[in-house]
């Protein structure tokens, strides 16, 4: 377990640091291949079309079908834990890159390209093996991104916060992850989100570590403390459909506060607006050693985790990487 979340950490420093150093301009439309698109797909999932288009480009060692496989297994870990594909008009571009080992697969996703509402760039090694694939989260990471609106730039870390936080756990929903990989690697992540010496409060800190893991600790937090206020009856999850529902997607550019307050509606408290009130111009701490006792999350020495079924938020633990809700509608 431990021995994969280095790999999540760099290659996470790694995007942020290309962004960070790279002119605004090449960041504004997405990158084109002049090769032009060797081949086409259509999947059909979650109510959504994705067009999944192959680059030209170094011949990749695995056969599509199995890259295409891989897509449609992020896209229904999507689906899961949203109850629908977020959008209903996708587009997936596969650009192969050459090289081999190392950080296999890199993405990057826009909304309202060319008339899609979000639209993905995926950069794949050519000798990307089917255990690369298994290891992979960047691709529904990415996906994961069609699903809130397009923030100004101070809060790119709710983007990629929620980015971060709801990809393991909707993988696990499916049965691709483990419970207990998942809750190991937020042990040895989360801490990497705590303001550091010098932080502004989490809208005025644009550190790797407050954009990506900052984020999800927002989310995280946030989704235990909406289920202690609702008897574990509603959770983060609940917030995020109902933003989804509302048109927040990728594709829509909004202010940070209209989606946190339809999340709060969804779920009758006001966690997430009185978090961002706190959090976004002060360097609040979280206690996580506590929070992690409390929900009965226990490190052991070879770096993974055990649970305590007597802890006091042991359902709230359980409930958080359970079943997906039904859709409603």
């Amino acid at each position: 377990m431990a021995a994969i979340l280095p790999g999540r950490i760099r290659l996470l420093l790694l995007l942020f640091t290309a962004i960070a150093a790279a002119p605004t301009a090449a960041f504004a439309q997405p990158w084109r291949p002049d090769a032009g698109i060797a081949t086409s797909r259509q999947l059909k999932i979650g109510g959504a079309t994705l067009q999944v288009d192959f680059a030209n480009g170094p011949p990749l060692d695995l056969p599509l079908d199995v890259i295409l496989k891989h897509i449609q297994t992020a896209a229904s870990a999507v689906t899961t834990y949203y109850g629908r594909f977020p959008v209903t008009h996708a587009r997936v571009l596969v650009v192969p890159v050459e090289g081999g080992r190392g950080e296999e697969i890199q993405g990057t996703t826009w909304g309202g390209v060319d008339g899609f509402q979000g639209f993905t760039r995926l950069r794949i090694a050519q000798h990307t093996t089917t255990a690369d694939l298994a290891d992979d989260w960047v691709t529904t990471h990415e996906l994961v991104h069609m699903a809130f609106p397009s923030l100004p730039d101070d809060q790119h870390w709710m983007e990629e916060g929620i980015a971060t936080y709801v990809e393991p756990l909707a993988r696990v929903m499916t049965g691709e992850l483990q419970a207990q990989k998942v809750w190991a690697d937020m042990v040895h992540g989360m801490g990497q989100g705590e303001p550091r010496s010098g932080d502004q409060g989490i809208d005025r800190t644009h550190t790797w570590g407050r954009t990506y893991w900052g984020g999800a600790l927002f989310c995280f937090v946030a989704d235990v403390e909406i289920r202690r206020q609702t008897g574990n009856k509603k959770g983060l999850q609940d917030a995020l459909r109902a933003v989804v529902a509302a048109g927040g997607t990728i594709d829509h550019d909004w202010p940070l506060d209209r989606a946190l307050a339809i999340g709060d509606r969804a779920t009758g408290t006001h966690v997430l607006t009185e978090m961002y009130a706190q959090w976004k111009d002060s360097p609040v701490r979280v206690d996580l050693p506590k929070l992690w006792s409390e929900l009965g999350i226990h490190s052991v020495p070879d770096g993974g985790i055990e649970f305590l079924p007597n802890a006091p938020l042991a359902n709230i633990r359980d409930s958080i990487v359970g079943k997906a809700k039904q859709n409603p509608n």
